[in-house]
């Protein structure tokens, strides 16, 4: 059984939090715009088996509730104005249930100091975790785990919210199924960060941060032999995630070293897969 509530002032809140405490279902209407109240229900329902509907007006507040302490609204109500918000509601909550992307074992090939160039880093709005980071490649076919600066160096402070992702021209992985290039990310763009297990999470780019470096090509090949590369920082700070999490500072590594990376149908256009003839190189 559900109950439907109003909530416009505090008598009608902790109704509201009664009711999702105890009861299988709540719908609950917020007068007004901010999320507190809904904090305040979802905090007092934690850890029981109701479940919690917020009626919504857009999609922009579809997306903030089930963002709302980390775990989100069970469900939202929203009155479509057309099958295109129908269509993005289900993509969105999709997205805010487990996204993964397929992690493979990489072998590396070839290690090569290439000279100077522009390399950026990703400073992000959230931190990573120790296992945590973004999947950069120079082609569309294939990409490497590079770790987030999550792990001390001796010379200065983590900075866990960056990725020093690699060279402007680099492919990044920013949702389960479309790719930007480093060079067109700017504050407030969404990247995908992915763990070593696959588990991804959107996460909110807050700078870009492009300077000039000296580069280092690392070549790998996939276990059913697609090449794959990725251009970084040549410092022996920007590191790279193996198997396991290990962590790899990238002016160590050699051929035969194990990587964690990701493989796709080449060719894109415009950052989404196409079927097209493609040679990358």
């Amino acid at each position: 059984m559900g109950f439907f509530i109003h909530v416009i002032d505090d008598e009608t809140l902790q109704t509201a939090c009664k009711i999702a405490r105890q009861e299988k279902w709540a719908v609950i209407y917020f007068k007004d715009p901010t999320k507190i109240p809904l904090e305040i229900v979802l905090a007092s329902a934690d850890n029981t088996d109701g479940k919690i509907i917020t009626i919504v007006k857009d999609i922009q507040e579809a997306e903030i509730v089930l963002g709302v302490l980390e775990k989100g609204s069970h469900g939202v109500m929203l009155t479509p104005n057309g099958i295109i918000d129908a269509r993005e509601l289900g993509q969105l909550c999709r997205k805010a249930n487990n996204l993964e992307v397929s992690l493979e074992e990489l072998e590396v090939t070839k290690i090569s100091h290439i000279g100077m160039g522009e390399r950026a880093c990703v400073d992000t709005c959230s931190n990573f975790a120790k296992d945590e980071g973004l999947l950069i490649g120079s082609y569309s076919q294939g990409m490497i785990l590079v770790s987030s600066e999550t792990h001390p160096l001796p010379y200065m402070p983590t900075r866990p919210f960056r990725v020093n992702a690699g060279a402007i021209h680099s492919y990044l992985v920013s949702s389960v199924s479309q790719t930007n290039y480093l060079s067109e990310l700017s504050s407030g763009h969404k990247v995908l960060g992915v763990n070593c297990d696959g588990k991804a999470r959107e996460i909110v780019v807050g700078r870009m941060k492009i300077e000039v470096r000296p580069l280092l090509s690392i070549d790998a090949v996939s276990q059913s032999g697609i090449p794959v590369n990725v251009i970084v920082q040549d410092d022996w700070h920007v590191r790279v995630l193996g198997p396991g999490g290990k962590v790899l500072n990238v002016t160590e590594l050699k051929p035969g070293d194990k990587l964690l990376g990701h493989t796709a149908p080449s060719g894109r256009h415009v950052g989404l897969p196409v079927k097209e003839s493609c040679l990358e190189k």
